[in-house]
């Protein structure tokens, strides 16, 4: 499929997502319909290896993606950056594992990185247990990912470093017990609710990193690291839904007059100062993301390998996006006035989702001190870059 494809049926599924939303909304989940479109349309297989069938398409290309689908539907555009970067996992366990998991094109795979579950080894593979959090799409998923902290013989195992190794295991969807935990302000639709197992073998083919992938030398979408993927999509998301609340602003401000008022929100000098800062403030931090996500493309592409301060900037790029969006969604939804509140208007779910977007630790204000002691030359952590 041709990258100008997949863009072009992002658009289309948009539109069509845009009329959906409040049923997505009141769901608390992406219908089945739905993500079945979203998956023969190609959008789960962005980042999964060409090699099995996936797209491996460059992240400037999936972060486009994204934003399109999220000017339609944010729940729609979460998901869909979910399943995409799951679908990253696959090049990192043996090919034939990762073709029997990835069967048709159709598949879609989502989970949860975070290890709070526990892999006990066992012969073979392990025994996994435990709950986790934020399990996105996970309903209509073929496969799900649980984070997990590798034991045995009841004790951590450690890597060369000596620290605790965590590993994310697949698992078939339906080993999993999903629970119905997702009542929340924002993202309503994304059904990211917890779910678990207990007791679960998983053979190690299936747990992402642990063996030796077919791969010695990866090609440059796998040179990204795992959490900047996480980190760009909701970046996109956040964009994406900033540029929703935009349209929907002009579009109320043409039309709607302030009680007592005899011009509209429009032909207002303060409305329009407002509207020309929000506008430029989004296209400016938009220019820094994608500058930000080309030019650690280009050094994965040529090098195969995407720096610390590649990383730094991609980080920093994608946090200052976030906040950026955030803030315009709030100033279009207070231009918006009394209207904005209803459940009628679009400006109040923006509102909603993109408060719940600002909450994922990728995209936290603590991002910044990572930042910038890097910029200051310091010693720093850089695990989560």
């Amino acid at each position: 499929m041709e990258q100008m494809d997949i863009l072009t049926q992002a658009a289309r599924l948009s539109r069509e997502h845009y009329e959906l939303a409040d049923d997505i909304e009141r769901a608390r989940r992406i219908p089945a319909e739905v993500s079945q479109q979203m998956a023969e349309a190609g959008i789960y297989r962005l980042g999964v290896p060409a090699a099995i069938g996936g797209l491996e398409a460059p992240p400037a290309v999936s972060s486009q993606v994204f934003e399109t689908l999220a000017r339609g539907d944010a729940s729609c555009a979460w998901v869909a950056f979910i399943g995409a970067t799951s679908g990253t996992a696959l090049a990192s366990i043996p090919g034939a594992a990762a073709a029997e998991i990835f069967s048709r094109p159709e598949t879609l795979v989502t989970g949860v990185f975070a290890p709070t579950g526990r892999a006990e080894k066992v012969d073979g593979g392990f025994r996994v247990s435990g709950r986790w959090q934020w399990g996105s799409g996970s309903q209509n998923a073929d496969w799900v990912l649980a984070g997990c902290m590798l034991m045995e013989n009841g004790e951590a195992m450690l890597d060369d470093a000596g620290r605790p190794r965590s590993h994310m295991m697949i698992l078939p969807a339906g080993e999993v017990e999903f629970l119905d935990t997702w009542h929340v302000s924002g993202l309503c639709g994304t059904g990211s609710l917890d779910y678990q197992v207990d007791d679960v073998f998983v053979p190690e083919t299936r747990a992402v990193g642990y063996l030796p992938s077919d791969a010695a030398n990866p090609t440059p979408l796998y040179a990204f690291p795992n959490f900047t993927f996480l980190a760009l999509g909701i970046g996109a998301v956040c964009m994406g839904i900033a540029r929703a609340a935009i349209d929907e602003l002009v579009k109320l401000g043409v039309e709607k007059k302030r009680r007592g008022a005899r011009k509209t929100i429009a032909h207002k000098s303060s409305a329009q100062a407002s509207l020309a800062e929000a506008e430029a403030a989004l296209r400016s931090a938009r220019l820094f993301y994608y500058d930000a996500v080309e030019k650690a493309w280009a050094s994965a592409t040529s090098s195969g390998a995407v720096s610390v301060e590649l990383r730094r900037d991609l980080r920093m790029a994608t946090t200052h996006a976030v906040q950026v969006a955030a803030s315009v969604v709030d100033e279009m939804y207070k231009l918006g006035g009394g209207s904005s509140v209803y459940k009628t208007s679009r400006l109040q779910r923006y509102f909603r989702d993109i408060h719940v977007a600002t909450q994922h630790i990728m995209v936290a204000p603590q991002t910044f001190e990572t930042v910038g002691s890097l910029l200051f030359g310091l010693e720093t952590d850089v695990s989560m870059l």
